[in-house]
């Protein structure tokens, strides 16, 4: 009789006191439970997932399939693409596309076909379904370019894709020539990249040194930015239009607002050796980067620093980078023949969640935000085993700066006042803006 009426009576809503007097102990309880929620983060920090082995040379590039998820294409150094099936983990299709290195690979917008660019100068068209039984795997269609092409991308939203090389190329996919070409005096164009916000808009990274933004509707690029040394690859931001991030062989990436080439939006320092590419999370709020020195690191769009690195003993040169569409994953391929894949976030439970463990996971989350500049929590969030090489060369890297800085202000105490401008980080890695 009780339990019928206890069942049957509406649910009471307990008031609470919020007077700070009434719980003089809630900020203690919190900070513990901060805490203790920070160091089984770091315990639970297990980013690796998986190996996808079958390449018999090193990864030279990758793309995302637009529509799937589970799809992704991977380019070697003998000339061969493999397509992979990430929920199986395993490679589904293997063709010999090109003679030489893979340069590029890139999926049509609509995800029905992709293209492949090689050292043997050709691009070439594949479907995307593996031939029935008996068909031969052969090219829809294949164009012959007049030198090595060493980038290529796809637009948006219609079919034309770019090719850069010893210029930046446009192509109509049903001509077998380009429709539009742009040059400025560089010998050669390592990157190119559709900005996928402003469809009409690219960016290319050349080997003098220089940034380069085109526009298909004009006749001729807009801007060149002239940097102390040599970008890479570049990433435009998928939500914010006039943004993208350049890595550099500096080992530093910059953070550029199209609108303002002057000085970088911002510098992101951590990586100790070059940096060779690029890719932002779908979100657009932080991006992942591959370097030579083994390891890829973890950066939100604003900061100077990265927030997480990952490496293996294993793993050697990274050679390129993806973020999964789904924000959740992100796939290395490196030079001794692997294609990893990591999550994004490395204390992350992958699965289903009961209620009350995402509650509790949501909880420790605010928690940790609460008391993230508290010294002990920050030490703790903030620390990373690092590779011996790498730490050896942070701290050597660290010296040099120390005594880089205090040689400057020993010669501007000495010199007459105002002779010597004090420059910014920002302002120091660009030489000159060409218009």
């Amino acid at each position: 009789m009780i339990v019928d009426l206890l069942l049957n009576y509406p649910s009471q809503n307990v008031p609470r006191n919020y007077d700070p007097s009434l719980h003089p102990f809630e900020v203690t309880r919190e900070y513990t439970r901060a805490l203790n929620a920070t160091k089984l983060e770091r315990v639970f920090a297990k980013p690796f997932l998986a190996s996808l082995d079958g390449h018999r040379d090193g990864v030279n590039c990758m793309a995302k399939h637009p529509k799937s998820l589970s799809t992704i294409l991977s380019g070697s150094c003998d000339g061969e693409l493999k397509l992979w099936n990430l929920t199986k983990r395993e490679c589904v299709r293997t063709l010999q596309a090109h003679e030489g290195f893979v340069r590029g690979v890139v999926v049509r917008f609509c995800g029905s076909s992709f293209f492949t660019i090689g050292d043997d100068k050709n691009i070439k068209q594949w479907k995307m379904e593996t031939p029935g039984y008996g068909e031969e795997e052969e090219p829809i269609n294949t164009i012959l370019g007049k030198s090595v092409f060493t980038s290529i991308d796809h637009h948006h939203k219609d079919a034309v894709f770019v090719t850069s090389g010893q210029q930046v190329d446009i192509w109509d996919e049903q001509r077998t020539s380009p429709i539009r070409s742009f040059s400025w005096g560089v010998d050669s164009i390592n990157c190119v990249r559709f900005n996928p916000v402003e469809t009409e808009l690219l960016a290319s990274c050349a080997s003098d040194r220089s940034i380069v933004l085109y526009d298909m509707r004009e006749a001729a690029p807009l801007k060149k930015v002239i940097m102390t040394m040599r970008s890479n690859t570049l990433c435009w931001n998928p939500m914010e239009a006039y943004h993208f991030t350049c890595c550099n062989e500096d080992y530093n990436l910059y953070t550029y607002d199209m609108r303002y080439l002057d000085k970088p939006y911002t510098v992101h320092m951590d990586h100790v050796s070059a940096v060779l590419d690029v890719d932002y999370s779908p979100t657009g709020q932080e991006f992942v980067s591959a370097s030579f020195d083994k390891s890829i690191r973890i950066f939100p769009k604003d900061g100077g620093h990265s927030r997480e690195v990952y490496h293996t003993k294993r793993m050697q040169h990274v050679i390129c980078i993806k973020w999964s569409s789904d924000n959740k994953y992100i796939l290395s391929g490196s030079d001794e023949m692997n294609i990893r894949l990591w999550k994004a976030n490395a204390a992350e439970k992958l699965g289903m969640l009961a209620p009350r463990e995402k509650a509790a996971v949501n909880y420790n989350q605010k928690l940790k935000e609460k008391f993230q500049h508290h010294p002990q929590i920050r030490r703790i969030a903030r620390h990373r085993h690092l590779p011996k090489a790498v730490y050896s060369q942070v701290k050597e890297i660290r010296i040099m700066k120390e005594a880089r800085s205090r040689k400057e202000r020993n010669v501007r105490k000495h010199a007459k006042p105002g002779s010597m401008p004090v420059v910014t980080e920002k302002e120091k890695h660009v030489v000159t803006v060409v218009k």
